[in-house]
């Protein structure tokens, strides 16, 4: 499968109709449906059922559908590699992020690097920690920054401090008259963390076994901000990360969780992959706004 046939097969699957996926790349459906075709002729095998209107991917489409995406991101990347190069931007950053530090301590350590370096392009990448890790290996990013160190081996992990969480109640609910919560407040009460197998929620089920509290959410979260709503919704109290700055979001009232576990804020660099100037000034940066973030004493708690 050829570049551009990769690219209308993922488009078609994407959009569902060739009206649409013809308008996502800007070309005419004749030549979508052609491009398609004679993908199918070269591959001996049907990607699509016609039903109504609508293309239904045959059951070899979802099974190479996954495939094609990291393909596609690949190419994606190389292209974006080439124009650099063309374009002489020797002086690129890219830094990919999970969403807490992302939007608590980037914002800090790109307005210092930009105030010292205005003339080097900047690249942030909001991602979570799987597609942080790949970025990594395949170049996309030179520095990652995480709310987990247990990365595998050919990733390194610097340390940067510790977080503990933070509990997000609806205004006016009972338990805001406290000035902290603890675990054990929270039993009993709709709970809205993180889904099982990630760093945040292992930490937090370790702790609450070691204090005796049995902790169930009613409403699972990937990242910590899509729980903003939910709690505004007054669906739950949000136990999540305290790296945030919560208290600027309406209708929340923010206390800390008290005797609660913390999980650490690390740098990550790919061992395989040396850091340009440019990445070692940002690394510096990012260092720096984390230790402001976090407090002297290097921890969010």
């Amino acid at each position: 499968m050829r570049a551009r046939q990769l690219e209308v097969f993922i488009a078609v699957m994407r959009a569902g109709t060739v009206t649409a996926a013809a308008r996502m790349l800007n070309i005419s459906q004749p030549a979508l449906s052609q491009i398609l075709l004679h993908t199918e002729d070269e591959l001996g095998f049907t990607l699509f059922e016609r039903v109504k209107g609508r293309l239904r991917p045959t059951p070899e489409a979802l099974e190479i559908f996954a495939d094609a995406e990291r393909l596609s991101a690949g190419l994606e990347g190389l292209r974006r590699k080439t124009t650099d190069l063309r374009l002489g931007r020797t002086g690129l950053v890219r830094v990919a992020a999970s969403p807490p530090p992302a939007l608590a301590i980037l914002p800090r350590a790109f307005t210092s690097f930009r105030a010292r370096h205005p003339d080097i392009l900047l690249r942030s990448h909001m991602a979570p920690i799987a597609a942080i890790v790949d970025m990594l290996r395949a170049g996309d990013a030179s520095l990652g920054v995480a709310l987990d160190d247990r990365l595998p081996p050919d990733i390194e992990a610097e340390v940067l401090g510790s977080v503990g969480f933070a509990c997000l109640l609806p205004t006016g609910h009972a338990l805001a008259v406290k000035t902290e919560l603890t675990l054990a407040d929270l039993a009993g009460e709709e709970l809205i963390s993180y889904r099982g197998n990630t760093r945040p929620a292992d930490e937090l089920a370790y702790a609450a076994r070691a204090q005796g509290v049995a902790l169930s959410p009613s409403l699972e979260i990937d990242v910590s901000i899509s729980a903003v709503g939910f709690v505004q919704a007054g669906l739950g109290i949000a136990l999540v990360d305290a790296l945030l700055p919560w208290h600027q979001f309406a209708g929340l009232a923010v206390r800390p969780l008290a005797n609660g576990p913390e999980f650490p804020i690390a740098l990550l660099t790919s061992r395989t992959r040396a850091l340009s100037r440019a990445d070692e000034m940002m690394r510096d940066q990012i260092r720096a706004a984390c230790s402001v973030v976090l407090g002297s004493d290097g921890t969010g708690a």
